[in-house]
């Protein structure tokens, strides 16, 4: 009997060693061909659709929506093609004990006549259980329902058992939303599992998944199909209450206390949230940036007001390709990161000749810059790559771009796990400053607060100005505060005095 082939969910970016199962794109049973979307699942970085390597017929869907794989773990088992058809061409056991043939032309057998679909039965004892239940699916053969027994094909289906989806149900007048005809054709789908000690109730996963969720006894069960054959009415008739049964009279109850209370504060408990997916990732790498690095924050007030009213000045000129605020901004830090290039780089840990270990510091030629972007599924950083060639309005198209990939939860890891250096521009939220966490690995994070009035000084004279600020937290082991501030300082000049800065750049 052939063997399916076992995929193992890959490693869907750097460093992944898990993902969440969001959906399955297939089912048992069907058909699918090379690089068929099978699954989508949710790593610490994005959403994706996981491609299949085989073709074949889905034999084993190994895990729920849901639940988190392990990667290097099964995820789907396919049955390659030309598999399913040497398997149905081996002779099945009858409930008699007595072999089957397994062709439909009847082939195995000196006396059949080649080609004719009702001799497929010939090899079964006439009136045996099996031969009863054969004859019954053949008919339904006949009709072009493409469904088999064990042992059977249907014609011009070189006895492949395929699976095609059904068509959305229209509700039935039972109200129960599957037609009459739907039921019957339900029940002879994947006749494939035996019940143990009633060799001849062949029942449809279907109909033993509805037992299951049900807690019905199929061991117990009489099958009114064909020998004993279990059907979907049977399942059904046990679960459903008698029509002449008298129901209970049930008082409304009172409404329930919690049925959890937390022992610290003596509240109750109204639910519990796991930390998975992006949250998981982004729970992991804060705590692994604070546990890691000697991070150190400096501040400063800047007077936005020349480059507000530059931006607003080029607007007037071009409305429709004018680059935002913060792409200037994010033109200004490339510049400064060329000038200080100790918050560009990375720490990594080697091992040196003695068997030991060393720090590096890596300094990288160029800037990819991350910068946060707040999405449905949690804060992302996509990074601009090679920022550091790119001309403010450049970038702008950039930012937009990535800031619409993510949040369609379509960025790749390259796009989410590249960045060299983060710009955080939180006053989109109305806040202005805070002591960011380093995104671990990089070494630094440049936050921009909101730009609103406040009284400033200038030339002596108290004026009303657009003031923001800007927050720099730098791993202290790649510079000190010298490198830091000079950096920081340099932004802050360019963003209040736009005009001499462009010119250079």
């Amino acid at each position: 009997m052939s063997e399916p082939k076992v995929f193992l969910l890959p490693d869907l970016g750097e460093g992944l060693t898990e993902a969440e199962l969001v959906n399955w794109l297939v089912a048992v049973g069907d058909e699918i061909r090379v690089d068929q979307p099978i699954a989508e699942v949710e790593t610490a970085k994005s959403m994706v659709e996981v491609p299949s390597p085989y073709a074949g017929t889905v034999a084993v869907l190994h895990g729920e929506p849901g639940q988190t794989l392990d990667v290097g773990k099964p995820l789907i088992s396919v049955m390659p093609v030309g598999a399913a058809a040497a398997d149905d061409a081996a002779p099945a056991p009858s409930p008699d004990g007595i072999a089957a043939s397994s062709m439909p032309s009847g082939s195995d057998r000196p006396d059949a006549t080649p080609g004719a679909a009702s001799s497929a039965t010939a090899g079964l004892v006439a009136d045996s259980p099996a031969a009863v239940a054969a004859e019954a699916y053949r008919e339904e053969e006949k009709a072009g329902s493409g469904n088999v027994l064990i042992g059977y094909g249907t014609p011009g289906g070189h006895g492949v058992a395929r699976r095609t989806r059904a068509p959305k149900r229209a509700v039935s007048e039972s109200g129960s939303g599957v037609s009459a005809a739907e039921k019957a054709a339900d029940d002879l789908v994947l006749m494939r599992t035996r019940v143990p000690g009633k060799l001849g109730a062949v029942i449809s996963p279907l109909v033993r998944r509805m037992a299951r969720d049900h807690g019905v006894d199929l061991g117990g069960l009489q099958g009114s199909g064909a020998s004993g054959l279990i059907m979907r009415r049977d399942v059904e008739a046990v679960i459903k209450p008698s029509p002449v049964a008298e129901r209970p009279v049930v008082e409304p109850a009172a409404p329930a206390a919690p049925s959890h209370t937390d022992a610290r504060t003596g509240l109750g408990i109204s639910g519990r949230t796991a930390v998975r997916g992006v949250r998981k990732a982004v729970a992991a790498n804060m705590s692994r940036s604070r546990s890691e690095i000697p991070e150190a924050t400096v501040w400063v007030d800047v007077d936005a007001t020349a480059l507000v009213e530059m931006r607003a000045a080029l607007k007037k000129a071009d409305p429709h390709n004018t680059p935002g605020l913060l792409a200037f901004i994010a033109r200004f830090v490339t510049a400064g990161l060329k000038k200080f290039p100790e918050l560009n780089t990375r720490i990594v840990t080697t091992e040196d000749a003695a068997g030991g270990t060393m720090q590096e510091i890596v300094a990288f030629d160029g800037v990819n810059l991350g910068f946060a972007a707040q999405t449905d599924r949690g804060l992302m950083v996509p990074s601009v790559r090679n920022a550091d060639k790119l001309s403010a309005r450049e970038l702008d198209a950039e930012i937009r771009r990535l800031t619409a990939v993510v949040r369609e939860g379509k960025a790749t890891p390259a796009e989410l796990g590249s960045g060299t250096f983060t710009l955080n521009n939180y006053g989109v939220f109305g806040v202005d400053g805070s002591a960011a966490i380093i995104n671990h690995p990089e070494v630094g994070i440049l936050g921009v607060g909101r730009i609103i009035d406040k009284p400033w000084v200038v030339n002596g004279e108290l004026a009303v100005r657009k003031v923001t600020e800007l927050t720099l937290t730098f791993d202290h082991r790649v510079c000190d505060g010298g490198a830091a501030g000079g950096f920081l300082r340099y932004v802050a000049d360019a963003i209040e005095n736009p005009g001499s800065v462009l010119a250079d750049m």
